[in-house]
């Protein structure tokens, strides 16, 4: 990814937290990883957590943000948030929230999902 890229993303994060702040969570976490797994955000608020995965893009990106969450993703979201669930004895509610920002600093539009999806779940 180019440095410009990652600049974008932290940005978009940063606006997400702004937000997620503006509703009453705390952040927990930010960029939680296990093994090649990552959670953008943790945010708790009472005693329910959420996981957020925030896409940022440009404003001349052709792409919607919220279209590169697909299936695959959520899949391993939700497995990242099983590890930090069990890494910290969490017992509380769970939420998936997503995130799509588009634009630049000075002019952006902001989706947010709370609760977006549920986790895939295994089958055997």
């Amino acid at each position: 990814m180019a440095a410009g890229n990652k600049e974008i993303g932290r940005w978009g994060e940063d606006v997400a937290c702004d937000m997620l702040v503006g509703l009453g969570y705390a952040i927990v976490e930010r960029n939680w990883r296990v093994g090649h797994l990552e959670i953008d955000i943790v945010a708790q608020k009472g005693g329910r957590i959420a996981f957020v995965e925030v896409k940022t893009r440009t404003a001349d990106s052709p792409e919607d943000p919220l279209d590169a969450i697909d299936r695959r993703k959520q899949a391993h979201m939700a497995a990242a948030a099983n590890a930090f669930l069990r890494g910290n004895h969490w017992r509380g509610e769970v939420q998936f929230d997503l995130f799509g920002i588009r634009g630049c600093p000075s002019d952006y539009t902001v989706e947010h999902i709370p609760d977006a999806f549920l986790p895939p779940l295994k089958t055997y």
